[in-house]
């Protein structure tokens, strides 16, 4: 596992989409749960169009797309709250009216400079290798900013999102924290817009909010469940990325999705009262996947965890164990009977002295005395001569490429 994560994080580009994809997860959960309880969250979705629009336009232009874009959503975001405040075209009208509007002069842009290509997919899908050192270093620090002045305003923001007329009456300038929060979101949106791409930046903004609510009923812990619930998904997102070359943007959502039917489950579980008894279950079948699951001795503590396994062989019994080493043959020079093991060399008590390993059964052709082999088998007791002993029932056993004597350290 750590040899993945150290594998995955040696590309630079995986690095940068890591930093700024979580703050921008962080920040958008956050933010997410003020907009969900306000009926605001598809101003997420309008901006992100919007932003596409700019990025277009800077595109275009050989400009930098953050230094564009930025401070295009934020006037568009600032004209949303006006217009939805102060005429007769309410939220969501002004949202699709402004929204459709910047998507179709972003689509225009590109289609008359540099064409419909690649790079139009990844504005609208995201890419991780949209982000450059520069954007990240400018997101990290508008992420911050983000971050820090909700932390500020927190309480503000919290009256204004359950009762905003109540909070005028006790003197709030609800309409400052609305534009405040409008603001921060346009921000947000625009950091995470390379990566996760148009269409699906605006599911940062609901989906954590939605599932946190689902097990959640504080405003607080709602806001820290969706905080923790958009970072891990996107991590994990990322991760399945990497692994099956997905976009990212859609393995996040994905997760995200998943996340949430499986909130409503237990909600419902919950409701009707067959929560307890289902959970116990649950855990019970967690634990025995968790014993079920293969021990791999791995070669940093060779000798640590075969002294383990010895020292507490009731718990390991059945158990099935995995692990690379030398192929032994030993002959017992009275009665002539042969022993099979696979081993390795580690510190005894004069120098590496120690043979550390476990005797084998193998109902098939065994290898060559001191061939290098992996062996998978389950661990069981037996009667030697009166004496009980350990060996492995192999249910697998490769010849790997010859490494000579291995010596193992601890």
């Amino acid at each position: 596992m750590f040899d993945f994560f150290a594998e995955m994080l040696s590309y630079a580009f995986i690095v940068r989409a890591l930093i700024v994809g979580l703050l921008v997860s962080l920040c958008a959960a956050l933010l997410g749960v003020s907009l969900v309880l306000k009926r605001y969250s598809m101003i997420g979705d309008g901006l992100s169009h919007v932003g596409f629009g700019a990025l277009a336009v800077a595109s275009a232009g050989n400009a930098a797309p953050l230094a564009v874009s930025v401070p295009v959503v934020l006037l568009a975001a600032v004209l949303l709250l006006r217009i939805s405040e102060n005429s007769k075209i309410k939220g969501d009208a002004a949202i699709a009216l402004i929204s459709t509007g910047a998507l179709a002069v972003g689509v225009a842009v590109i289609s008359l400079t540099t064409g419909l290509n690649t790079d139009v997919c990844n504005y609208l899908f995201g890419s991780i290798l949209a982000m450059s050192k520069s954007d990240v270093y400018l997101s990290v620090g508008l992420a911050l900013a983000v971050l820090i002045l909700f932390i500020c305003f927190y309480q503000k923001i919290f009256a204004v999102t359950f009762d905003e007329n109540f909070a005028r009456s006790a003197g709030v300038q609800a309409g400052f924290y609305n534009m405040l929060l409008a603001c921060l979101t346009a921000v947000t949106i625009v950091l995470g817009l390379r990566m996760m791409g148009a269409l699906l930046i605006s599911s940062l903004v609901v989906f954590p909010a939605l599932t946190a609510m689902r097990v959640c009923k504080k405003f607080q812990t709602v806001t820290l469940s969706a905080a923790l619930i958009s970072m891990f998904c996107f991590l994990l997102g990322l991760i399945i990325s990497y692994i099956y070359a997905t976009p990212t943007g859609a393995s996040v959502v994905i997760i995200n999705i998943i996340l949430f039917l499986l909130a409503g489950l237990l909600a419902w579980l919950q409701a009707k009262g067959w929560l307890r008894a289902v959970l116990p279950l649950l855990i019970l079948g967690g634990l025995l996947s968790a014993a079920d699951k293969i021990i791999e001795i791995k070669e940093n503590f060779f000798v640590t965890q075969t002294n383990e396994i010895y020292a507490n062989a009731p718990d390991y019994l059945g158990r099935t164990l995995k692990y690379e080493g030398i192929f032994s043959v030993y002959a017992d020079p009275d009665s002539g009977k042969k022993y099979y093991a696979v081993i390795r060399y580690g510190p005894g008590c004069c120098g590496t002295d120690l043979n550390a390993g476990f005797e084998v059964v193998w109902d098939k052709e065994y290898p060559q005395a001191n061939d290098w082999v992996e062996a998978v088998g389950a661990l069981e007791e037996y009667d030697d001569n009166g004496i009980r002993a350990l060996q492995l029932r192999l249910t697998s056993l490769k010849v790997l490429p010859v490494r000579g004597k291995e010596q193992v350290l601890r």
